[in-house]
């Protein structure tokens, strides 16, 4: 019987509900590494976590046994739940609905890890909102603005 190869390298961004900035210096980078371990127990391959106060970024290699929809709820739904169990924000915390999906080449890898990596110096230059829009636009992703994320500036 053959075995099945693969090389799935995927990039998903999700924001904080309301999109306030609730992902502060006290818990942001346990998060990561919560959101790492999570992407672990499922059977993934996590390569960056990061973020910046009102959205993370994730970036894995993809096991080809489970669909990205179902990673992201899990990712998102047990985070949360962590969140609110060590009562990191006050009042319930929710991330938005929906997410962004974004597949790479292993040549890229680098690259997309150097920059997830540095969110909070690339937020120095340009909000959630122009960075999402540009991901899409760069990769011709055609997208209705009803169907964004909400974004508040």
């Amino acid at each position: 019987m053959a075995n099945t190869y693969t090389q799935i390298n995927i990039q998903a961004v999700f924001a904080v509900k309301g999109r306030e900035n609730l992902l502060n210096d006290q818990f942001i980078h346990p998060l990561f590494a919560y959101i790492s371990g999570i992407l672990k127990n499922l059977n993934q391959y996590p390569l960056a976590v990061g973020g910046y106060e009102n959205h993370v970024h994730i970036f894995f290699e993809q096991n080809p046994n489970s669909s990205l929809s179902d990673i992201m709820e899990k990712v998102k739904a047990n985070s949360s739940k962590w969140i609110n169990e060590n009562n990191f924000v006050p009042g319930h915390f929710e991330w938005q609905r929906g997410y962004g999906g974004f597949s790479y080449a292993r040549r890229q890898c680098n690259e997309i890890i150097k920059y997830i990596m540095n969110q909070e110096e690339h937020h120095r230059l340009l909000t959630f909102k122009e960075e999402y829009l540009d991901i899409l636009m760069r990769y011709g992703i055609e997208f209705n603005d009803q169907y964004l994320f909400e974004f508040y500036e």
